[in-house]
C-alpha cells in the first residue's frame, strides 16, 4: 500500500514524484483492490498451473545443469531489493559471462530455454513474488540495482508502487532482445540511453493514469500477445 509522503525514503522526495504521488494518494481504494486482485488470482493460477510447473521443472532439470529456478536481485516499491523467481532460461552464472539483459540470439540462451522465454513461461514462478508482496500482476518491470541507479528524478515515480510481471512497456518492448541485439557497443549503456528511457515513458504514463480496470485491460492485451506468439 501507499506510505505517507514523510515514510518514503528521502532517495525518492522530490517535485517530480510528489505529482505522481498525489495522484496515486487519491487512489487507495484502488490499489487496496489491487493487491486483494493479485493474492486470489495468484492462488487461484498456482493451484490452475501446478502440471504445467511440475512439467517445465522437470524438462529445465533434464536438458541442462544447474538449478529450477533462476534467482537474482531486483528493485521494487520504495526501491527496496528482492529476489525475482524465474525459470531459468540461460546456462548456469550467465551474468558472469554477459550483460544483464539479454540480446537476439543469446548464445547463454538454452534450447528448450528459447522456447520457454518466447512464451513468457519462464515468468510463471513470479506467481510467487506476487503472494510475498514484491509484485503485482501489472506494474513496472523490476529492474537490477545497476539500472535503477541511473533513473532520472521522473523516473523514481515508477517506485511508488509495487514491480510488475507486465506492464504497457513490457507490450510495447516485447521484442526487447531482439531490438538490443542490433548494437555492437556496450549493450549495458545501449539499454540505458535507448531503451530504458523510452520504457519509462510507458511507465510513467501508467502511474499518472492508474486504475483497477485499466489493469485488466493490460493484462488482456498481454495475455493476447503471449498467444499470437
Amino acid at each position: 500500500m501507499l506510505k505517507k509522503w514523510s515514510e518514503l525514503p528521502n532517495f525518492m522526495k522530490n517535485e517530480e514524484v510528489k505529482k505522481y504521488y498525489d495522484i496515486l494518494e487519491k487512489k487507495k481504494g484502488q490499489l487496496f483492490l489491487k493487491r486483494l486482485f493479485d493474492i486470489v488470482l495468484a492462488i487461484v493460477l498456482i493451484v490452475i498451473l501446478s502440471p504445467l510447473i511440475l512439467v517445465l521443472a522437470i524438462v529445465i532439470k533434464l536438458t541442462s545443469e544447474g538449478p529450477v529456478f533462476f534467482r537474482q536481485t531486483r528493485v521494487t516499491q520504495y526501491g527496496r531489493r528482492f529476489r525475482i523467481f524465474k525459470f531459468r532460461t540461460m546456462v548456469v552464472n550467465a551474468e558472469k559471462i554477459g550483460t544483464q539483459v539479454t540480446v537476439g540470439d543469446d548464445p547463454r540462451i538454452t534450447k528448450i530455454g528459447r522456447l520457454i522465454r518466447k512464451t513468457r513461461l519462464d515468468e510463471i514462478p513470479q506467481l510467487i513474488n506476487v503472494l510475498q508482496g514484491d509484485m503485482s500482476f501489472v506494474g513496472t518491470r523490476p529492474e537490477v540495482p545497476k539500472y535503477v541507479k541511473e533513473y532520472k528524478p521522473e523516473m523514481l515515480a515508477t517506485l511508488l508502487m509495487v514491480a510488475g510481471i507486465t506492464s504497457k512497456a513490457s507490450i510495447m518492448f516485447k521484442d526487447e532482445d531482439e531490438i538490443l541485439g542490433k548494437f555492437n557497443e556496450n549493450i549495458d549503456k545501449v539499454y540505458i540511453e535507448n531503451v530504458l528511457s523510452k520504457k519509462m515513458y510507458y511507465n510513467i504514463n501508467y502511474i499518472e493514469n492508474f486504475t483497477f480496470i485499466e489493469d485488466y485491460k493490460i493484462m488482456l492485451k498481454t495475455a493476447i500477445e503471449v498467444f499470437i506468439r
